[in-house]
């Protein structure tokens, strides 16, 4: 008869998001397998056989980040309507990062110095930018965008989500500042501004 499975899913994910959460409030420094062990109430022997030590744990978080990330742009619904599907995938954008803010950081910054993702997890990511190419070759496609590379306005809509939500989770927008408003508005200009 087989041993029961004691380290599962629930764990893993539990174990990733106290990662995560270590990672952006406290930096690298405090991501100790032990200390993330009696956080998440668990054993370092936990941590050890889930990820097989620390630079597992972090291409884990790296790649859950990602999972996630990619989930929420795949379930954006297409309009038909390129610059309409561009905005949308923005919001999408955003409101992954806003529920996920502990995983943005690993997944879009140096959060641990050395860090390189490995390939698999390097591949999921690229991956999650699909739609975002999609809608924009469609957009060519049907003439609402201009006849340039598809990577020119896809890199470009990306660096304009990506910063404004970077700004916002490290809270450096003024204090009335309408984020939520003014992202929108950002977002409708930056794929207006795409057409021909």
């Amino acid at each position: 008869m087989a041993r029961p499975r004691t380290h599962d899913e629930a764990l893993r994910l539990r174990l990733l998001d106290r990662a995560g959460e270590l990672l952006s409030t406290e930096g690298a420094k405090a991501l100790s397998l032990r200390k993330l062990a009696a956080d998440a109430g668990t054993s370092t022997t936990a941590v050890y056989s889930l990820f097989g030590g620390k630079p597992g744990l972090v291409n884990a978080l790296y790649a859950e980040g990602f999972k996630r990330f990619g989930a929420r742009m795949r379930a954006v619904p297409r309009s038909g309507d390129a610059v309409e599907d561009l905005v949308r995938l923005g919001l999408a954008y955003r409101q992954s990062a806003l529920a996920d803010p502990h995983l943005y950081s690993i997944m879009f910054t140096k959060a641990v110095l050395g860090f390189e993702p490995g390939a698999e997890a390097t591949e999921l990511g690229r991956r999650t930018l699909s739609p975002l190419v999609e809608v924009v070759r469609a957009g060519i496609e049907s003439g609402q965008f201009a006849p340039v590379a598809a990577e020119t306005i896809a890199v470009g809509a990306w660096g304009i989500v990506h910063g404004l939500v970077s700004l916002e989770l490290n809270g450096n927008l003024p204090p009335a500042f309408d984020m939520g408003a003014s992202y929108e508005a950002a977002l409708r200009a930056q794929a207006r501004g795409w057409g021909q």
